[in-house]
């Protein structure tokens, strides 16, 4: 056998392997395309402004505490707020998780506040009893003194709870929790404050 035969033996099978390979990758991409073309298309999502980090009460969150999130738009809670809002002048109304999307119900603004009532932030001397409270709630707040011949004063009834701020590394004194009150009832309270326990009772009574 010449040289030549041989040469020419050997390109044919380089060619005909070659012609399987290429026969292989061509129904390889038939089956993906006919996969790609079956396959529903993605579903929408919606961008929406989420925590970074996680975010004490009673902060306003930085620039640097949020990003942006996109969620399948089936999912978008309601009110949430969207990339540019501004809320470096809102408060937290209670700490948030990183990664949670970021709406306005989260937030203490003046319109939380029902018709005639002001926010007053009051410190409970037991700061084991902010741990049960929770935004939303509503407490029924006492005012007790050391002595045995005078019963605790009510000061005031089924105040909603605003905001659970999130205590100072510093602090070690009591609780501090914001409530909704009527002038009349803030008042009081302050004055109780002078020389008195503040102590609270949750309740579920609305009036």
């Amino acid at each position: 056998m010449s040289r030549t035969d041989s040469f020419l033996r050997d390109l044919a099978k380089a060619a005909r392997w070659h012609r399987r390979l290429l026969a292989g990758l061509s129904a390889a991409a038939a089956v993906y395309c006919a996969l790609a073309a079956l396959s529903p298309p993605p579903a929408p999502t919606v961008a929406v402004l989420a925590a970074a980090r996680d975010l004490p009460g009673g902060s306003a969150p930085a620039d640097a505490d949020l990003r942006t999130l996109q969620l399948p738009a089936p999912v978008v809670p309601t009110g949430v707020l969207r990339p540019g809002t501004d809320v470096t002048k809102r408060v937290l109304a209670g700490p948030v998780r990183s990664g949670e999307p970021l709406t306005d119900a989260r937030f203490l603004t003046p319109t939380a506040l029902p018709t005639g009532q002001l926010a007053y932030p009051v410190r409970l001397d037991d700061p084991d009893l902010a741990t049960l409270l929770q935004v939303g709630d509503r407490i029924d707040l006492y005012a007790a003194t050391s002595t045995t011949s005078a019963s605790a004063i009510p000061l005031a009834r089924a105040a909603p709870v605003l905001a659970l701020p999130t205590p100072r590394a510093s602090s070690s004194t009591g609780a501090l929790i914001v409530i909704a009150a009527d002038r009349e009832t803030i008042t009081r309270i302050a004055q109780a404050t002078a020389n008195s326990r503040l102590t609270i009772a949750v309740t579920h009574d609305t009036s």
